[in-house]
């Protein structure tokens, strides 16, 4: 297991979706015996100090700084009062471009973070941090929702379209289930837009996916898996609503896109997953993804 993660990065603003993302971020850990680093980014002011008057600047600088040492006390207090032992970084600057910067430096295998609530604008162009942070990551990122009581993975939900990516996937998803004892459903959503079929036609193509789920290699049985099929008026609202309803603790996606074009538009989805699902996302990034 320890081989699996060894080196997790919790992202934080103090918020209450950032301490609820400790938590996830402290189940991981003690799982796969990996050590915790705490992050906390100050916005960088810089551009604000340019044509600014020397004394001005001077005070700001000073509030700067002061800040800076107030996160520190902020993450020891943090560390002492949950008894969760973890390292402190504090920098200043972008937000996403510090996390990913530390998480290469740190040489970490995750980054948990919280996801704040997005505006409708938001939801539509997908401009969170979280978000930016999954466009350019190396490694996984758990995006956590605020949720009370204690984090559990009992059931995971690895949502599966026949790809290539599919088998990384899977593999992510199998650590995860091997360390915290989970079942893994492999869903397929059968997209159907705004067609109409037959009854008679949607048994046929429901039973040629199931047929083809059947057939992917078992990976021994210590751990349950199941297959299920779903309709749906697209991937993202099936993926959405199943793990909704059926009550899944995680859910395991890869940000691999099919074109370009498609990421670029924010199309993909995984994107649209994320700003709707109230379920905690492990997002696989693409440089895991076969090219």
């Amino acid at each position: 297991m320890s081989e699996f993660l060894k080196k997790i990065l919790w992202a934080t603003d103090f918020s209450d979706e950032a301490q609820e993302a400790l938590l996830y971020a402290e189940a991981f850990a003690k799982t796969f015996k990996a050590d915790l680093i705490a992050l906390h980014v100050v916005p960088d002011f810089s551009p604000v100090l340019y044509n600014t008057d020397i004394i001005i600047k001077g005070d700001l600088i000073k509030k700067v700084d002061f800040i800076k040492g107030e996160a520190v006390k902020k993450l020891d207090n943090i560390e002492k009062t949950k008894k969760i032992p973890f390292k402190t970084i504090v920098k200043e600057g972008s937000v996403s471009k510090k996390i990913l910067e530390t998480a290469e430096e740190e040489k970490v295998d995750l980054v948990v973070m919280g996801k704040r609530g997005l505006s409708a604008i938001e939801k539509l162009f997908i401009g969170s941090i979280a978000n930016q942070i999954l466009r350019t990551s190396s490694v996984p990122l758990l995006l956590t929702k605020k949720k009370a009581g204690k984090p559990h993975f009992k059931k995971v939900l690895v949502p599966t379209d026949f790809s290539e990516q599919e088998e990384v996937e899977r593999d992510f998803a199998w650590n995860i289930a091997r360390g915290f004892a989970s079942e893994i459903t492999l869903l397929y959503v059968l997209e159907l837009h705004n067609y109409e079929f037959t009854p008679r036609d949607l048994e046929k193509m429901f039973t040629s996916v199931m047929k083809r789920l059947k057939k992917r290699k078992k990976r021994g049985k210590d751990i349950k898996v199941s297959e299920e099929v779903t309709r749906a008026i697209n991937a993202s609202i099936g993926i959405v609503d199943y793990a909704e309803t059926n009550n899944f603790d995680l859910i395991v996606m890869s940000t691999c896109c099919h074109s370009k074009w498609e990421r670029f538009f924010l199309g993909s989805t995984i994107d649209k997953v994320i700003s709707y699902s109230s379920v905690p996302i492990f997002a696989i990034p693409p440089s895991s993804c076969p090219s």
